[in-house]
């Protein structure tokens, strides 16, 4: 009987060993990892009966292993034996992956070598896009749809007719301020809700006066964040109220229900607040309808403006409704504009306003494809270290996220964006 202990790197390395020294009929006894790599006992089979004892029956045939791997022998002595098998178990699984990983980027290159063959300016535009601060994954989605042998320039205008199609955007200020409503300004700390406020408020004085709009305002937090608003409040002649509690908003909308307009500048909370739901809540418990706005900071992470969206629009949903749209700011603080703009593609979250600085009321303007689209696009390529070179554009070109099927099949502008 020949028990044989194997050490290697890897599981992988180790079964090799024993494949090549004993058979493939080899039986793994036990296996644990050791500095440097992993130690498997194994034998062969027909010394498995000795090792048992010699009161197998000889007449009674033994089912023979599969050829391709090694087997296990059962049941597992004791509990060092059941965590080593554990433990291999999971090295194995490691290696498994990494295998799988390798494969889907060998893949990924021969699908990317084939694209190119066929349209050569996919490379430029997959970069112009990643340096204009879209994702990867939108990325990948439009080059699925991009007209085959386009040049640079055609794959460009084709792109940004398609980001501006599927752009979802208020459709008209006139309705808004027409309709007026109740409109509640909510985001993060720091996004710039007071000021955004006051910026609409200035705008709808502008077209109906200030006896026709009132300020709320719910921040209760801030030093003297009740004294900003009021300041803008009395430059422009409208009266400011602060409300601590869903009984007092509720009494303070009753009171102000002959307003064409009401906004309510909100607390800014993280989006991991616990409390955005509370605040989501007392908005919605209001007898009259109010309608929400989301604040995004056009100078922040995609990944971070992905989550304030589903942080705000998950507590929007059990409160009642979604958000009616959002508003971008900062975009003077900005040097990539795609990810705020691949952000509310991806949410189809219609854009209502844009914010490119602190004056009131001149830096607020309504939000325009064409120029949002071209601004982002106009990103220098070269000369960041955050755009991925042309060798390395294989490894992100693996699969299409659903959040963009069928964004980008029609290569022709149809007007209004596809969002549903």
């Amino acid at each position: 009987m020949k028990i044989r202990k194997f050490f290697a790197g890897t599981c992988r390395d180790a079964l090799r060993q024993i494949r090549e020294e004993i058979g493939p009929d080899a039986v793994v006894l036990s296996n644990r990892s050791v500095a440097n790599g992993v130690e498997i006992v194994a034998l062969a089979e027909e010394d498995l009966d000795a090792l048992a004892g010699g009161d197998m029956p000889t007449h009674r045939p033994r089912p023979r292993p599969a050829a391709h791997a090694p087997i296990f022998a059962t049941p597992v002595a004791n509990a060092h034996d059941a965590a080593a098998a554990n433990a291999f178990a999971q090295t194995m699984m490691g290696e498994l992956q990494s295998m799988r990983g390798l494969l889907e980027e060998q893949v990924a290159g021969l699908v990317w070598n084939d694209k190119q063959r066929r349209s050569p300016a996919q490379g430029e535009i997959l970069r112009t896009l990643l340096a204009a601060g879209f994702s990867a994954q939108l990325g990948r989605a439009l080059l699925e749809h991009l007209p085959e042998g386009s040049d640079r320039e055609n794959g460009i205008d084709w792109v940004k007719q398609a980001l501006k199609r599927n752009l979802p955007i208020m459709p008209n200020e006139d309705d808004l301020m027409d309709r007026g409503g109740v409109y509640a300004l909510m985001g993060p700390t720091g996004v710039g809700k007071t000021t955004t406020t006051a910026k609409l408020a200035a705008r709808c004085v502008m077209r109906h006066g200030a006896e026709k709009l009132a300020l709320l305002t719910t921040d209760s937090y801030r030093i003297g964040g009740h004294e900003q608003l009021r300041i803008y409040g009395k430059i422009l002649g409208v009266t400011v109220h602060a409300v601590k509690d869903a009984t007092d908003l509720r009494l303070a909308l009753t009171e102000l229900r002959n307003k064409h307009m009401v906004l309510i500048d909100t607390v800014g909370m993280s989006q991991r607040d616990r409390t955005v739901p509370e605040q989501v809540a007392m908005l919605c418990g209001a007898e009259t309808p109010v309608q929400r706005l989301l604040l995004l900071n056009a100078t922040s992470h995609g990944d971070t403006l992905n989550e304030v969206v589903h942080a705000y629009r998950s507590a929007s949903a059990e409160g009642g409704g979604d958000l009616a749209g959002c508003i971008l700011t900062k975009l003077d603080e900005t040097t990539n504009l795609g990810s705020v703009l691949d952000t509310v593609i991806r949410h189809r979250l219609p854009v209502h306003y844009v914010s490119t600085g602190q004056r009131v009321p001149e830096n607020l303007h309504v939000a325009d494809r064409e120029f949002l689209i071209d601004t982002a696009l106009s990103a220098p390529v070269t000369g960041s270290p955050f755009v991925p070179a042309e060798e390395d554009l294989p490894a992100v070109v693996r699969g299409v996220d659903p959040n963009y099927s069928g964004l980008f099949a029609s290569s022709q502008p149809s007007g209004e964006a596809c969002f549903g």
